[in-house]
């Protein structure tokens, strides 16, 4: 008979019914990038978990949602998970949200989905805004096979990290921050080539989106003479 792992806090089955989670992707930048269903969604929960409340009660005014929101972010999600997990066991529906995309992907999320299947809670993730499946595709490079990498280490085992990735077969998508780019262009250039093609998008769905392609060295070079402001996602070649 295959094992099946229990709840940890699931005081009867009725909860269990009534137990719900719904992940919901938000817009990165035009507030027009969201589905009906997610609004519909928004409107009917209990309680709607926001990484920052001040910053996702635009987008809440913007379609006139008038749930209730918690506080849930990379600060606080170790400290009020089981609190939640209890909340939702006891009959109240809520959507997690983040301040832009899709929810554990680079933010927030992964825990509290894995705590809640561990409670036999129903999780359900409507599809949505992402911004590296724009960017892949944008870039131009191979996108049937790719590696998501996300956010590098900042500095222990990025050097390592980057060794690996040179080597990959496939097209390779990181996020990075604006402060962080040129750096992280130069290290490319170093562990993978200077001719290595590269794409980098920028503001991605916003008023001032770009994306600029080429070898290591060129995008490098055109970041050191304009403005860097956004969030970024770069795609690099296969070797």
């Amino acid at each position: 008979m295959k094992n099946v792992k229990k709840s940890k806090f699931v005081s009867n089955s009725d909860h269990k019914k009534m137990s719900k989670l719904t992940i919901v992707p938000t817009p990165i930048g035009n507030l027009d990038d969201i589905t009906l269903r997610a609004i519909n969604v928004l409107k009917e929960v209990d309680i709607i978990l926001a990484e920052d409340t001040r910053n996702s009660g635009k987008l809440l005014k913007h379609y006139d949602i008038e749930t209730r929101m918690n506080s849930y972010h990379m600060h606080n999600e170790h400290k009020i998970v089981e609190g939640i997990v209890r909340r939702i066991l006891d009959g109240e529906t809520m959507a997690l949200i983040t301040d832009a995309g899709t929810p554990a992907i680079s933010d927030p999320g992964f825990l509290l989905v894995r705590e809640c299947i561990a409670n036999n809670i129903e999780v359900e993730c409507l599809p949505g805004a992402t911004a590296f499946i724009p960017a892949l595709v944008n870039s131009g490079l191979p996108s049937d096979k790719f590696f998501f990498e996300g956010f590098l280490p900042q500095k222990k085992g990025r050097q390592t990290r980057l060794k690996f990735l040179a080597e990959f077969p496939h097209s390779i998508v990181l996020y990075e921050s604006p402060h962080r780019l040129l750096k992280t262009l130069i290290q490319i250039s170093e562990f993978f080539g200077d001719e290595r093609q590269v794409s980098v998008s920028r503001e991605i769905t916003k008023l001032h989106e770009e994306t600029i392609r080429g070898t290591a060295k060129e995008v490098h070079d055109y970041f050191v003479q304009n403005t860097l402001k956004g969030e970024i996602v770069i795609v690099i070649s296969q070797p």
